[in-house]
C-alpha cells in the first residue's frame, strides 16, 4: 500500500509560512533534485488555501501529470474540474487513496491538514526540510490544539545552504 508521505518547508523556529502565508524565506538550493522528488509521487493531497497559493503562484501548471486532491468544505467541482474535492477527510477515503495511487502520496502544505490526518493515524512520514531562517511568528507545522506522536528519524541531508532535510517515520 502507498504511503501519505507529509512534505514540507519549515523555518528553524517551527513555522511553514510567514504571518501572511508567505514563503519568499524558503532557500532554493541548487542539490535538492526536485525532478527526482516529484517522480516519487502520483497524487498531491493538500488543503484549499495550499491549493489556491499554489494555483494563484505557479497557475494550472503546477498540477500538470499529477492527480490533485483538495479538501475543502467551500470549492466546488464545477469550478475545479481538474481536481479530487473532498469536503472532510475520513480514513475510507485515504484508504481508498492509497488504493488508488501507483506512487506514493504527497501530503503538502497547511499544517491543519497534517494535523487531522496524522490523528487519523494516516501519515506515514514526516518529511521537513529546515530552512536556515528564524521567522518569528506564522503558520506552525503542527497547529494547536495536536496530539503529539512518536516519530523515528530514518535519513538526514545537510546541504551546503544551511537546509537540513530530515526524514521521520510516524511511529502509529
Amino acid at each position: 500500500m502507498r504511503k501519505i508521505r507529509y512534505g514540507v518547508a519549515m523555518s528553524l523556529d517551527g513555522y511553514i509560512a510567514g504571518p501572511n502565508g508567505e514563503a519568499d524565506w524558503i532557500v532554493m538550493d541548487p542539490e535538492v533534485n526536485f525532478a527526482e522528488l516529484w517522480a516519487q509521487f502520483d497524487t498531491g493531497l493538500m488543503g484549499r488555501r495550499t491549493y489556491e497559493a499554489a494555483l494563484s503562484r505557479l497557475g494550472e501548471a503546477a498540477f500538470q501529470g499529477i492527480k490533485t486532491v483538495v479538501v475543502s468544505r467551500t470549492l466546488r467541482h464545477a469550478d475545479h474540474p481538474n481536481i479530487t474535492i473532498l469536503p472532510e477527510p475520513n480514513r475510507d477515503q485515504m484508504q481508498a487513496l492509497r488504493a488508488q495511487s501507483q506512487k506514493d502520496i504527497w501530503l503538502f502544505g497547511g499544517g491543519e491538514l497534517f494535523r487531522t490526518l496524522l490523528e487519523m493515524g494516516e501519515v506515514d512520514t514526516v518529511e521537513v526540510s529546515v530552512m536556515p531562517v528564524l521567522l518569528g511568528g506564522g503558520v506552525p507545522l503542527l497547529p494547536p490544539p495536536a496530539q503529539g506522536a512518536r516519530l523515528k528519524l530514518s535519513s538526514q541531508k545537510i546541504y551546503r545552504s544551511g537546509i537540513v532535510s530530515l526524514v521521520y517515520e510516524v511511529q502509529n
